[in-house]
């Protein structure tokens, strides 16, 4: 390793920590909640709420510091290295059956790490806080077929990965790029079609309200909607949501069961209207090119970083050893998290876009402000979250926000 590759790694996980910390400390004490919150909410929903959200916060940042752990000692103390000749040897210098048992063998512990706070936060937490509807077997299901569709997808992804550092040496990273550009329009598209269904049930809106608001909001955005549907997500939560998702043919407005079955019918209107908004406004196809941009951006850094860090391993000729994936997958797991800012950061500027044209295609700022009010209290929003959390984790902006945006808009439309 290079005396760079070691500042850099140990700025990425000093960087690492300081973000860990102030995430922590600022889940623990979040700070005053402004006053114009008690124009919509309780003293003890708030609390409630944070109490909810402090548990998930720590339970999220625990497993990610569990997992870096991890790769950290596989790396710093060789193992990794050692592990892949070890393999190596028991396939016969196979190369091809190493990597994929080296990745297995990684995959699989890594899983293990994040497997209990998987199981608390998911399963025990929901259960304590009377989210989850599903039962030990059912989230045993979901949990399998995630880890199977996950082993399959990131295997390819590997396998393709390894082989393209031996066909392009000091290209490989743009070929990766450009396949995995291509892979995020193909799955944005097939997603709906393919892997949505592994886990829950759509159905068209019927005939009716609903129906007849989706064509009439339709008909004010200069839009067609085809498929409007309804999600079956009673079946594992009490919460409510909806989203907009596909490409082309498969674009769809998803709306949970929760949604229709809990909230009067203007709210439903201003929840169809922001994901139309997104629609009007394609923001899936920019949110896309930015993921495209991004990741070009991160496979060029990571090669750059592993020629300083492995410059002889680098250099000999074909695919890289397998034991390099562990310090990609450390890589990609410490600038991703503190690449979160930048990501949220444009998520966030889509929402509130998606907001302001919901509330010029409804024309009724009250029912947003109580469906944001209605959502904050049932899924136990935290209305008000300290900065520092917001900038880093958040891909909407805070409800009070968003309640102080469309009280704007009623006083100046």
């Amino acid at each position: 390793m290079t005396a760079k590759a070691g500042v850099i790694w140990t700025t990425l996980l000093i960087l690492a920590g300081i973000f860990s910390l102030a995430f922590i400390f600022f889940t623990l004490f979040p700070g005053k909640v402004p006053d114009a919150a008690w124009q919509y909410f309780t003293p003890a929903e708030v609390e409630r709420a944070r109490h909810y959200q402090r548990t998930m916060r720590l339970v999220s940042i625990l497993a990610f510091l569990a997992q870096t752990t991890l790769l950290v000692w596989l790396v710093a103390g060789a193992r990794a290295m050692g592990w892949g000749d070890a393999i190596l040897h028991l396939t016969g210098e196979r190369y091809y059956p190493a990597l994929i048992a080296y990745f297995i063998l990684i995959w699989l512990l890594l899983k293990a790490v994040a497997l209990p706070f998987n199981f608390y936060s998911g399963f025990i937490v929901q259960h304590q806080w009377g989210f989850s509807t599903q039962s030990l077997v059912s989230w045993w299901m979901d949990y399998l077929k995630g880890s199977a569709l996950d082993l399959i997808l990131s295997g390819a992804g590997v396998l393709l990965l390894f082989w393209a550092t031996g066909r392009w040496p000091f290209t490989w990273w743009g070929a990766a790029g450009l396949f995995l550009s291509g892979w995020l329009f193909v799955s944005t598209f097939l997603w709906p079609l393919i892997v949505a269904p592994l886990f829950n049930r759509f159905q068209p809106v019927n005939e009716g309200p609903v129906k007849t608001m989706v064509t009439q909001l339709a008909g004010r955005a200069g839009l067609k909607v085809d498929q409007i549907l309804v999600m079956d997500a009673s079946r594992r939560t009490t919460k409510a949501n909806a989203y907009f998702t596909g490409l082309g043919t498969t674009k769809r407005i998803v709306l949970y069961d929760t949604l229709l079955d809990g909230y009067p019918p203007e709210e439903v209107e201003a929840v169809i209207a922001h994901e139309m908004a997104h629609w009007q406004r394609g923001h899936i196809v920019r949110g896309l090119l930015w993921g495209i941009l991004a990741s070009f951006l991160l496979l060029g850094l990571l090669y750059a970083v592993l020629k300083l860090t492995f410059t002889y391993e680098i250099a000999r000729p074909g695919p890289y050893a397998p034991h390099l994936l562990v310090a990609m997958l450390l890589f990609l797991q410490l600038v991703s998290f503190l690449g979160q800012p930048a990501q949220n950061a444009i998520s966030r500027r889509y929402e509130i876009e998606a907001d302001r044209v919901a509330l010029e295609l409804t024309g009724n700022p009250g029912a947003m402000i109580n469906l944001q009010v209605n959502l904050a209290r049932k899924n136990l929003s935290d209305i008000s979250p300290p900065a520092f959390i917001e900038w880093l984790t958040y891909s909407h902006p805070a409800t009070l926000e968003r309640i102080q945006a469309a009280e704007k808009h009623r006083t100046n439309p």
